[in-house]
Parts: structure tokens; sequence; C-alpha cells
């Protein structure tokens, strides 16, 4: 790493200058903020930039210890030096995003982790079975998968001696097939066809018994890696493509990285009672406040307002002519501050899919590239949230790859506050940074990020997961981490974390 002494933030070289306007095609003056506009918002921050990775880290002369945020995973191209037969075709990707204590965003992309589950083994099964048993499965994924373009479905088949966890005590090691698939999403597929039963000649089992078919990729990936939600990742000098022997959990550093904080809040106008419809009720203020990690100061407070506003004090005010410039205007906070993790009240059910489907209506194409992950929109979903306490509720589910997003709503009620406020001109605005401003407050107060942290290094699972999939899959990984280490197998069932979550 570098050893210079710098600050935790430092500031990047001065962006180059915007081409002029005569130099922008006329779908492009309509696409972007004007000229004279963005020069104003790079001012403003550009000295917020996230810093580049340094020479040093690009050289692979040096290891990476970075503090791992999320882990999911892409479908890619594979690369043969990664696999142990040298298959093509598309294959699994493990990405974990993080921060170094130096204030890097780091995204690992782990290659060469093979999705896989286990089956039972009927007694007297020799090698030539096992190759009748792969082609014939082999041959019912295809079946099941025409219009896949994937070369080999089932990479392999191997007998491996372990126990199962519902008669270990009864029954010492015993055999097992290990079925390893080309990827994560063809485990559940291949346990339906086994449930089903296949018959193989000389073998007088038709049905078999599947374990370990329902647990999520990444989970499996940090189980078997020995990695835990939260903590700090070592990736070795020269070997940053290397498999999972790379990664390392680094038990000796229990302090937070430096993560950037977004806390935000938009306002729209109010037609009686209704709630805003964004097909019908434009955004017509966005307030946004960016602390780091550990800092009691924030690194900028600012509201983006439509037409004028009342000054507030301590708070840059930045007014545009129209609902495209303030969406544009936040598109390029999120890009140039690269926020780690966004909070704010109820910005998941509303204020998030309410800035992307604007952004649609007014045809901003590319507002909704908010991940880090280069030219991949954010994706927002349905979900169902079902508590004993608040029974069953409809919410979203907003994927921003790299980001983690932190709903403060069932955290505080904030009817309070819109009583106590006369939605005027200086009211209105200074409510609106109260939104962003006090989720911070409560995320300090209730210490949500150390509590988040400590909780997935506890259970093993991401960050994210904490926040999306409910209780069970924190004891599912626990149980399998325990049994991964006492060579137990456990049954499969129905996975955790669907989209319905118990609490």
């Amino acid at each position: 790493m570098n050893n210079n002494k710098t600050n935790k933030r430092p500031a990047s070289p001065p962006a180059n200058q915007p081409p002029s306007q005569k130099q922008h095609t006329t779908t492009a003056i309509n696409n972007a903020i004007t000229t004279d506009k963005a020069e104003r918002m790079a001012s403003r921050f550009d000295k917020w930039k996230r810093p580049k990775l340094s020479q040093a880290y690009l050289s692979y002369s040096t290891n990476i210890l970075f503090q791992e945020l999320e882990v999911d995973y892409v479908i890619g191209e594979s690369h043969k030096e990664f696999l142990p037969d040298s298959s093509s075709g598309p294959a699994a990707i493990i990405r974990m995003f993080g921060v170094t204590k130096e204030g890097h965003s780091v995204c690992c992309n782990v290659h060469g982790f093979e999705p896989y589950f286990y089956a039972s083994c009927p007694k007297g099964t020799g090698p030539d079975d096992i190759a009748r048993f792969h082609k014939i499965l082999e041959g019912r994924m295809r079946e099941a998968n025409r219009n896949s373009n994937v070369p080999k479905f089932v990479r392999r088949v191997e007998m491996v001696l372990d126990k199962s966890i519902m008669d270990s005590q009864q029954q010492g090691p015993r055999p097992f097939l290990k079925i390893v698939v080309a990827l994560p999403t063809m485990v559940a597929d291949c346990c339906r066809i086994l449930d089903r039963g296949i018959q193989i000649d000389g073998l007088d089992m038709k049905n078999f018994v599947t374990y370990e078919g329902s647990i999520l990729f990444a989970i499996r990936f940090m189980i078997d890696c020995k990695i835990v939600g939260g903590n700090w990742i070592e990736v070795l000098a020269g070997k940053y493509k290397k498999t999972s022997k790379s990664l390392s959990y680094y038990g000796e550093l229990f302090k937070l990285a430096p993560f950037r904080i977004l806390s935000f809040d938009i306002e729209c106008p109010v037609r009686g009672k209704q709630v805003p419809e964004a097909t019908l009720d434009p955004v017509i203020q966005v307030a946004n406040m960016v602390t780091l990690q550990g800092e009691s100061e924030p690194l900028i407070r600012n509201v983006m307002t439509l037409k004028s506003c009342s000054p507030i004090d301590g708070v840059d005010v930045m007014s545009f002519d129209t609902e495209r410039e303030v969406l544009l205007a936040w598109r390029d906070l999120i890009r140039e501050v690269d926020p780690d993790i966004i909070i704010g009240f109820n910005i998941c059910r509303f204020d998030l899919p309410h800035l992307i489907k604007r952004a649609e209506v007014l045809g901003i194409a590319d507002f909704p590239i908010l991940g880090r992950v280069r030219n991949r929109m954010v994706c927002v979903s349905d979900a169902t949230f079902f508590s004993r306490k608040y029974g069953i509720m409809k919410s979203k589910e907003v994927t921003m790859e790299g980001r983690v997003q932190i709903d403060l709503l069932q955290a505080m009620h904030r009817d309070h506050l819109l009583e106590s406020y006369k939605l005027n001109d200086v009211s209105a605005h200074f409510l609106g940074e109260q939104d962003a401003y006090l989720p911070q407050q409560l995320l300090d107060k209730l210490m949500y990020i150390h509590n988040y942290v400590e909780m997935a290094r506890v259970t093993g699972v991401p960050i994210s997961c904490l926040l999306s999939k409910g209780q069970s899959i924190k004891v599912t990984s626990q149980r399998l981490s325990k049994a991964k280490e006492l060579n137990l197998v456990i049954p499969t069932a129905e996975q955790p974390g669907t989209k319905t979550r118990n609490v």
C-alpha cells in the first residue's frame, strides 16, 4: 500500500473542463446539464471525489486490505485457467465491494468458485455408475433448458465421504455425490430433477435425496472460504486473479473502514391527501448530507431545488430551472461522491423508485446507472415484508450494486415533524433538509453501522442480507458453517431469504 501520509479522502486532480456548448450535439444538449451549470456542479463536488487506486495498487506489488461491505455475484464469461476441466461458456463471478482503510473503493472479482450441492449415493456405486449418472443428469438438464447456450450444465460429479446432520450420531461417514454445475441458477433445476427421480442402469435407486441445494451462492462462497460479512479481506500481492486462496479472513482488525454515507430526501408537490405519483408529480427538491463514518462534521450538506429557495444557514442551496437539471445534479452527486451506504426515511419504498420513474418520464436514459458496476441499471422490484408486529406490508427492493441502502422508516416515525412545520417556501425546504439530517443523527445515535457490521461478522452473511433477507438466513449461515467444520451435510430445504420475509 502507499505509505505516504495522506488524508483519509485525498482530493483527486482537477477534472477536465467540459466541452463548450458548440461541441455538443442536439441530443447531448437535451440530455445533460448546460455547460455553465456543469462547471458549477464540478466545482462543488470535485474536492469530494473519491480517490482512484494509486499505482501501488495497480502494480500488483503489494497486498490490498479492504473491509467488505457487500458480496454478490454476476454471470460472465469463464476463464479457462481457473476451471479444473478447462470448460468454456458463462460462469459465476463473485464480486466483493469494499473500502480500504485509506478510503479507496474496491471491487474484487473472484473467478473459479463453482456452485455445487450434494445428493445421496446408492450403495455399491462405482466410477462407471457415476459416469452414467453424470451423462443422464446432463441430458435431463439440457432438456429442461433447451434455450440455454451453456455448453455443459453439469461440470463434475464426485464421490465424497461426509455425514448427514440428520443421522450423524447413528452413522459414521458415508458416500455422497457432490454435483458441480455451471451456474448458481442450475442448482435448483438439478435438485428438482433428482427429487422427481431418474433411473440409472445398474442402480436400484430412482429418487435421490439432495443436500444444501437451497444455499445462496454468495453464502456458499463465504462459508467455504471462511469469510464473514463486514470484515477485512486481504488480497495477496501478485495474486489478484487467484481463486478463493487469494482471500483470507483478517481477524486482527475490528475497526470500521471510512465508509461514505449519503443521507437524502426528496420533496414533491402534494395534491390534497394523495400520495405523490411518479407519472404526475415532479421532484421539486433533493436534500443531501454526506458524512464519513467516524467523523462528526459532514463533508457535504446541500439542497438541490427547483426554481428559487430561501437561504438555509450552513447549507449549500443549489437552484435549477428544470426538474431534469435537479435529477441530473443528484445523479452527478452519486457518481462523484461515490457513497458506500445510502440512508433515509422510506427511500426504498418511495424516494428511489420515484426518482427512477421521474427520470424515465423525462427521458433521462442513463439516470438509473447509480451503482458501481458500469452500465448496470438500478433494479426496482416488488417485495413483501411480513412481521408479527406489523403484519404484511408491500415494499420495494432496490438493487444498487456496491451500495448498501438502509431505510430508517421503521426505526423512527416522523409524523410529528410533518405537523410541526407549515409547508411555505422557507419551512418546506427546511423540512427537506432536516429529513436528510435526522437519519444521519439516528444512524449515529443508535450505532446502526456498528451493529450491522458486528451482526454480519457473527452470523457470517453479507450486510445487505441483514437488510433484505429476514432472520432465517442468519441461522442457516451459522448452521452451515458449523456443519462444514464437522463434515456434515444438510438436507435441502426451502430457500431462505425469498421475497417474502419473516421477522
